[in-house]
């Protein structure tokens, strides 16, 4: 099995200022976003083409938003050791490097 292009682990993972997950995963492969609990089971998937990713200008450093299936989530991405900033940023760049139109 090919490694995924992105994955985060230890993501708190909100919809509608509900936490669904205090140490999710988010992973990226084979052209799909998926969202994890940390068990594993999954909250929600979709093709990264249908998936709407940003950073929130109002949100902290850490935080990014994302739309799958017509549902808001918020991702706190902000890993222990890690920049937060680059988190998020490592995040949104992945969501474009598979969709076809970012770096690569």
């Amino acid at each position: 099995m090919a490694e995924p292009e992105f994955k985060a682990t230890g993501v708190r993972i909100e919809k509608s200022l509900r936490s669904l997950t205090r140490a999710g995963q988010v992973k990226i492969h084979n052209g799909r976003l998926e969202l994890l609990t940390s068990y594993g089971v999954e909250i929600d998937s979709a093709p990264v083409d249908a998936v709407q990713a940003r950073k929130p200008w109002f949100a902290a450093r850490d935080r990014a938003r994302a739309t799958l299936n017509g549902n808001r989530y918020v991702l706190d991405l902000g890993e222990s050791g890690q920049d937060p900033e680059a988190a998020v940023r490592r995040f949104l760049e992945a969501v474009e490097a598979a969709r076809g139109d970012g770096p690569e």
